[in-house]
């Protein structure tokens, strides 16, 4: 597959939070978003991790019964940068009214078919999270995304405006260590285990720059866990923060 960044500037319009190169790279990976062993194959190994945080998150945030299949019965969930919708989807089954929104027209018409072909009612949206009047929400999500966003004051700030006063964010994004540019940026993507020209190292954010970037939203970050990978194990929830994290976030 080709590199989809490299004839384009890495640039987008000051405030936006989308980089035109960005969608256009995901774009192209929208036809096999939901093939486990194709472009988006570490992704399909990511997700039950991010579930597995995120439902321990939702279950201590609203205390919830922790044997219950609906978590998020009754409350509505808003999945920023949501592909063609392997975690929306997810959301859906845990009981939540799901929105989700992309910068890629592409993921959003995959989206849309995967989840008509499943049974699901989820609305999906492309573009600039501020062109939609979308409301609050109880669950906003943000998984690998930080990362890909170009005014990243900007966009935490429309995630906060779009969360409920008692609502729940969650994000993951991978951290900015010498780690990180080893093994994601260099060898995963050398080795295709992510597509090439997905990551550039200089926007990683470490954990205390997204704690600073949240306060000055008017967000409390929670303590993040690391998203580690070790041979035998793969991926999995970690005191490691070196490769990726994720985190909840309230408001203040």
């Amino acid at each position: 597959m080709s590199d989809a960044t490299s004839a384009a500037p890495r640039r987008s319009a000051p405030g936006a939070t989308i980089r035109p190169h960005e969608a256009a790279h995901f774009g192209n990976l929208a036809r096999d978003w939901w093939d486990p062993k194709g472009s988006s194959a570490m992704l399909h190994r990511l997700n039950p991790v991010r579930l597995a945080f995120l439902r321990e998150a939702i279950d201590l945030h609203w205390a919830g019964d922790i044997e219950g299949a609906h978590p998020l019965a009754g409350k509505r969930a808003l999945d920023v940068g949501c592909g063609a919708g392997l975690l929306a989807e997810a959301l859906a089954r845990l009981g939540a009214e799901v929105t989700g929104v992309d910068a890629a027209p592409q993921n959003i018409s995959a989206a849309r078919a995967h989840a008509a072909g499943g049974g699901l009612s989820i609305r999906y949206l492309s573009g600039e999270l501020r062109e939609h009047d979308l409301g609050k929400f109880d669950l906003v999500t943000a998984m690998e995304v930080l990362e890909h966003v170009g005014d990243k004051e900007v966009f935490l700030g429309l995630l906060e405006q779009h969360l409920d006063d008692d609502g729940l964010l969650v994000l993951s994004t991978p951290n900015r260590t010498p780690q990180s540019r080893l093994l994601m940026v260099g060898a995963a993507e050398r080795l295709g285990f992510i597509p090439r020209g997905t990551h550039d190292w200089d926007d990683f954010v470490t954990p205390d720059e997204l704690a600073d970037l949240l306060a000055g939203a008017g967000l409390i970050m929670g303590e993040p866990r690391g998203i580690a990978w070790r041979p035998g194990k793969g991926l999995h929830l970690s005191d490691d923060l070196s490769l990726n994290y994720i985190v909840t976030a309230r408001k203040r």
